[in-house]
């Protein structure tokens, strides 16, 4: 086969891979990641809430690190849930409700949402708290499976009041969310 020939057919292969594709490169999805676990990997006790008076807090209430990528198109700000759906059932457990954060933060640190932060505007979560708490499970309980949810937005970081609840901060983001990724953490207590 000569050269002349291989180049047309290669040319030809990168036409028709061009025209099946839309005619554009594919977006990645929007993802949210932990280098601390996988997705439904397990938390460490380290990341258990730390509560003295309660003897299922096991913990340090060190929030894990976080990253994300690929935000949609037009997002201006993200919110970040944790929830547990196995707790007080059936209620469940909103565990954090954080909000107001920036388009250009890509991510949170070790222990960095275990304290408030002018990262992002604190909601209020199942126990009154505006960051980041961990589980707390009974012994002798099976897995609970906490869903972390970013949230892409339309709004600007500050247009929401602090201390709203997931169910409000729900309402208030119809109509403006732009996608959404998750990460399930398990965790049981260690006894």
């Amino acid at each position: 086969m000569s050269l002349r020939c291989l180049s047309g057919l290669v040319a030809g292969a990168l036409v028709l891979a061009t025209v099946f594709s839309g005619g554009a490169a594919q977006a990645q999805p929007f993802t949210l990641t932990s280098s601390a676990f996988p997705d439904n990997g397990t938390l460490a006790i380290k990341n258990a809430g730390n509560n003295k008076q309660n003897p299922n807090c096991v913990g340090d209430n060190i929030s894990p690190p976080f990253s994300w990528s690929n935000a949609p198109a037009g997002t201006k700000s993200f919110a970040l849930l944790m929830f547990d759906p196995e707790g007080r059932a059936p209620a469940g457990v909103s565990h954090m409700v954080i909000y107001g954060i920036p388009a250009a933060v890509t991510g949170f640190a070790e222990g960095e949402i275990s304290k408030p932060s002018d990262k992002y505007v604190g909601g209020k979560s199942t126990m009154g708290l505006a960051t980041y708490f961990g589980p707390c499970t009974a012994p002798g309980t099976d897995w609970h499976h906490y869903t972390f949810t970013l949230i892409a937005t339309d709004l600007d970081p500050k247009a929401l009041q602090p201390g709203m609840t997931r169910e409000e901060l729900a309402a208030a983001l119809k109509d403006h969310v732009k996608g959404s990724a998750g990460l399930i953490g398990r965790f049981r207590h260690p006894s």
